[in-house]
């Protein structure tokens, strides 16, 4: 239990040495034994404790202390660690106040001093408690915590990102105790969260991205100036490219904004993926294919924002938001789609907040017991409303067309249509939503009678359709109507080349107006929605790239 401390507090410069010294010498293998000379120093100390997640066993505290007596710290104490072990020390004459400590801070045993022999007096007691405090079922390891709001927007986008990101951690609400207690060791309140304690014990106020991905192990900061290829998206299709990239011995950058999978990677269960008869979750692919990017020595980097691309032969730049950037031989677009907004009154207020976007995951074991809406008919709401259906007692699923045929694979279809707890609701669309601070109501139209329905619910999941994320790209590669980026033949205009077009070859299959620049994926115009095509895109990208390099 190197992680589990022994805490003694006493005034007295001598006897405190004295106890730690005993302590050691018999428990020093297996416990950090601290001592303080003060109640308060003795407080600070728990508190930096409790900040990076580890345990205290036994607190040993002598009565007669100036400023804090030793039942007041103990009282303290307890309200940093409530589980562990309290003994008082106490002369003989105040084993009257020891007697009564039993009653206000629940003690444990009081010792008389001196205690020597300790072999006598004091072991045989400690490690009574010890043994009681190991069977105890709440000792835990070293984790981050997320102290928030129930219903607040920023406290969901902290867990979010967190869970998108495979960062185990555990959500503590600000109102209850265990969280309160955190806030408290930390000098923080209600109004400072949503908080987030690091395993180093690190507390990070209203953190950003870029502040959650540095505290937990993410690389924020690439490590050199140029690159062979750099990819902009992690998703199904520049995951693809950073494996097949990295491995075929490219200096590879994978540049992702928010958190690698994309949408696929929210995907609570994808079961027509080669290879996977029985189903992966998104976050599973996820992890697999990240780890097996950096097993290629690929390099990743976390929470940066590309914002302009420029080509200054014979490499692209790739400028980020904070003015900085690198220069890669060669670059993969694959960006992905983002969810379109529902435009309904009082929605957009609520985002976070009762209203989300994809399948939000994490919130699933708190629809236990209630009804949900999913709005979507396309395999992402098939997903979420099967997952959804396991912690829902209701699952509505809105769509505005006749039925599921239009958009959802077969397979979905028959397992909704399995599920008691799943209805299907055609021709109807969402106008409108209201709460305070919280969704509370939606208000439902029957797009075929017009009949307007209010329905009380605090769960919205939207999946309705998607858009390309290419307005940074501007006018230096072309691109669509729909913004999607036009590669390979796509860009030739009665057999003629795009204008400026350099090289004296036509574009390659998946290159874009902008020589050495590769789109895969959904973002490129024509491409198939599915994972498995991304995922053979971005390995196609890499072989081109290598064509690409080969011919300059």
């Amino acid at each position: 239990m190197q992680n589990a401390a022994i805490l003694t507090v006493d005034d007295d410069p001598s006897v405190s040495r004295s106890v730690a010294r005993d302590l050691r010498r018999r428990y020093g293998d297996r416990y950090r034994v601290i001592r303080a000379e003060s109640g308060s120093t003795a407080l600070d100390a728990l508190r930096e404790i409790k900040l990076r997640g580890e345990q205290v066993a036994v607190l040993l505290a002598d009565y007669r202390m100036p400023g804090m007596n030793g039942i007041e710290f103990l009282e303290a104490a307890m309200d940093v660690f409530p589980l562990a072990r309290r003994v008082l020390l106490t002369a003989y004459a105040d084993t009257d106040a020891a007697i009564n400590a039993i009653n206000i801070v629940d003690l444990d045993h009081y010792l008389l001093k001196p205690w020597n022999p300790p072999e006598e007096k004091l072991y045989p007691v400690l490690d009574a408690l010890l043994e009681a405090w190991l069977t105890t079922p709440a000792v835990t390891m070293p984790e981050t915590k997320v102290v928030g709001h129930r219903w607040s927007a920023r406290s969901f986008a902290v867990r979010d990102f967190l869970a998108r990101n495979l960062v185990p951690y555990r959500w503590l609400r600000a109102d209850e105790a265990e969280g309160a207690r955190l806030l408290a060791a930390a000098g923080l309140g209600e109004a400072d969260v949503p908080v987030v304690i690091t395993t180093d014990g690190k507390a990070l106020a209203r953190p950003t991205e870029t502040d959650l991905a540095a505290h937990v192990g993410m690389a924020t900061t690439p490590a050199s100036d140029l690159y062979d290829l750099a990819v902009i998206g992690g998703g199904p299709a520049g995951l693809g490219a950073a494996v097949y990239g990295a491995s075929e011995g490219l200096r590879t950058l994978l540049v992702e904004q928010r958190a690698t999978g994309g949408q696929a990677g929210q995907s609570s269960r994808i079961e027509n993926y080669l290879g996977f008869p029985d189903g992966v979750s998104g976050a599973q692919l996820t992890d697999r294919a990240r780890r097996q990017a950096q097993k290629f020595n690929a390099e990743m980097l976390t929470t940066r924002e590309v914002v302009g691309l420029e080509r200054q032969d014979p490499v692209t730049l790739l400028r980020f938001s904070d003015d900085t950037a690198v220069a890669a031989h060669t670059v993969v677009l694959a960006t992905g789609v983002s969810y379109r907004l529902l435009d309904a009154p009082g929605l957009a207020d609520l985002t976070g907040r009762g209203v989300f976007y994809g399948s939000a995951a994490i919130e699933a074991p708190n629809c236990s017991g209630e009804e949900i809406y999913i709005v979507g008919g396309a395999n992402s709401a098939g997903q979420g409303a099967v997952y959804f259906s396991r912690f829902a007692r209701k699952v509505h699923i809105l769509i505005r067309g006749d039925d599921l045929t239009r958009s959802m694979s077969r397979y979905l279809i028959d397992q909704i249509e399995g599920i008691a707890n799943i209805e299907v609701h055609p021709n109807t669309e969402v106008v409108g939503g209201e709460g305070r601070d919280h969704l509370e109501r939606l208000t439902l139209c029957d797009r075929r009678s017009g009949r307007v329905a209010t329905v009380p619910t605090s769960w919205l999941f939207v999946f309705i359709g998607a858009e390309p994320r290419t307005d940074w790209l501007g006018d230096v590669v072309a691109r669509d109507g729909n913004g999607y980026v036009l590669t390979g033949s796509d860009l030739l205009a009665d057999g003629l080349r795009p204008a400026g077009w350099a090289p004296s070859r036509d574009p390659y299959h998946l290159e874009s107006s902008m020589p050495g620049v590769f789109a895969a994926g959904d973002v490129r115009a024509g491409s198939v929605k599915r994972v498995a095509s991304a995922v053979g895109e971005g390995a196609m990208a890499v072989s081109l790239v290598h064509r690409y390099l080969e011919g300059r």
